[in-house]
């Protein structure tokens, strides 16, 4: 039964039957077969079928939300029984918003400092692709923003405050101001990250509350494509404090406050709403607990930051 419950969530996640059987490593036959023993089963059908996929059924969408808890549970008790003999060691995926990425490491690093039979992947994607993987089993946790958009079922540890910085040249326009208000910040070619972005939305929005336009000179979906214009000394870009302080600030640019308004969001850890969870994620959640204090302390100055960065033993291990 589990690995029919498995070709479901396969399916909603691919949305087409060859893909999904591929994922699943098998042959479509015998990939079409399991779903169709699993209507039998159930005595409904589960899929609209056509030439190509068309959806779930209403029974089907209500099977593929207990598949993903009945899966994700089968594979927190498999984990949790192989803790119980051979300590923690596995592998944890991630996922992160561009603008959180370089924050993943002080969670990751102290991890494997107790743990170093745990392996990680991270993968950088926006906030709407790393719940729909987190809700298709295709990541353990990922981080993203807490507060401006519907999260859905989730556990959260909120992380920091995302406030905004103006990153430009010193000998710019607008690069000797202790501030600059959002009204200032939209008459400045910006180099931006693309539309799909929950960070551009919330630039957007920003920026059309102090009236003005949003039409950036380049757009980008990677923060490092954004970070190496803005440090040509020819682009300006707007980016989360602590991220501009980790990727590094030069004599050349600045990180000017962006007020009127001052505004922040929050900016956390997401993973299953399930209890218990796996012993490799309740790790994980504890982590970022212990980091949370730290980081909401205050805005780190760089040296702060590369502090935090460092791999460091942990003394309470």
């Amino acid at each position: 039964m589990i690995d029919k419950l498995e070709f479901i969530i396969a399916l909603a996640r691919e949305r087409h039957f060859g893909h999904a059987a591929e994922a699943c490593g098998v042959s479509q036959p015998t990939f079409s077969a399991g779903i169709k023993q699993l209507e039998d089963t159930m005595g409904v059908l589960l899929v609209e079928r056509g030439s190509r996929f068309r959806g779930f059924t209403p029974e089907g969408e209500r099977v593929l939300d207990w598949a993903r808890r009945i899966v994700g549970d089968t594979r927190a008790m498999r984990q949790e029984i192989d803790a119980l003999k051979h300590g923690l060691s596995g592998h944890i995926r991630l996922a992160a918003i561009p603008t959180a990425l370089a924050m993943m490491s002080m969670i990751t690093t102290p991890y494997r400092a107790q743990h170093p039979d745990v392996r990680f992947t991270i993968w950088s994607r926006n906030s709407i692709e790393v719940l729909g993987m987190l809700e298709n089993l295709e990541i353990d946790a990922g981080l993203t923003y807490l507060d401006n958009e519907p999260l859905g079922r989730v556990q959260t540890v909120p992380l920091y405050s995302e406030q905004y910085r103006l990153l430009a040249s010193s000998d710019s326009p607008l690069g000797d101001r202790d501030t600059v208000t959002w009204a200032e910040v939209g008459q400045v070619p910006l180099c931006l990250l693309t539309p799909d972005m929950q960070n551009r939305r919330i630039i957007e929005g920003l920026l059309r509350q102090a009236g003005s336009e949003v039409a950036p000179t380049l757009e980008s979906d990677s923060i490092i494509v954004l970070f190496a214009h803005v440090r040509t000394g020819k682009w300006a870009s707007v980016m989360p404090a602590k991220l501009a302080e980790a990727l590094g600030l030069t004599e050349k640019v600045r990180a000017i406050p962006i007020v009127e308004p001052e505004v922040s969001h929050s900016i956390g850890l997401v993973v299953p709403q399930r209890n218990p969870l796996t012993p490799l994620i309740n790790a994980l959640v504890n982590e970022a607990k212990q980091l949370a204090p730290i980081l909401n302390a205050a805005v780190p100055s760089g040296p702060v930051v590369a502090e935090l960065l460092k791999p460091k033993a942990r003394a309470d291990g």
